[in-house]
């Protein structure tokens, strides 16, 4: 025989609903810090000037920076011109939608980022990018 015990017996729950709200925030938090990385592989160069420059990194891309000397650095490593034009035909046979991200130091000769420009060009890449700088602050006179 069973007796009915006076005090009603609850069955508990657990809500999901503030666990998806969580996690929502915590998705979106994570998108917006990814957003907001800069991600290259390459010297520090001192940049020319532009007034309209952005940042389009993105890892599937060739970062290549020209120093004031005019050597040719791939992401830390400095390498030759036949070096260079090696690694990017292998690159480009891999990967025919491959952009290049040239940066080159604002005290590099013209020549020196014409011949890394030609480089790439005759690999038969087609995204080619260059890296600019903010504007300079003016000097008070």
């Amino acid at each position: 025989m069973k007796l009915g015990s006076p005090v009603r017996r609850q069955h508990s729950r657990i809500e999901i609903i503030p666990l998806i709200d969580i996690m929502f925030f915590l998705l979106a938090s994570f998108m917006m810090v990814s957003l907001q990385l800069d991600r290259t592989k390459n010297i520090s160069v001192n940049l020319p000037p532009a007034t309209a420059a952005t940042h389009d990194f993105k890892p599937d891309m060739m970062s290549i920076a020209v120093d004031k000397s005019g050597g040719v650095w791939l992401e830390k490593k400095p390498l030759s011109l036949s070096e260079l034009s090696l690694v990017l035909s292998n690159r480009f046979r891999a990967d025919t939608n491959l952009p290049v991200y040239i940066s080159g130091d604002r005290d590099t000769q013209h020549g020196a980022m014409v011949d890394v420009y030609e480089v790439v060009r005759n690999t038969g890449i087609q995204k080619v990018a260059f890296a600019v700088g903010g504007p300079e602050p003016r000097s008070q006179k």
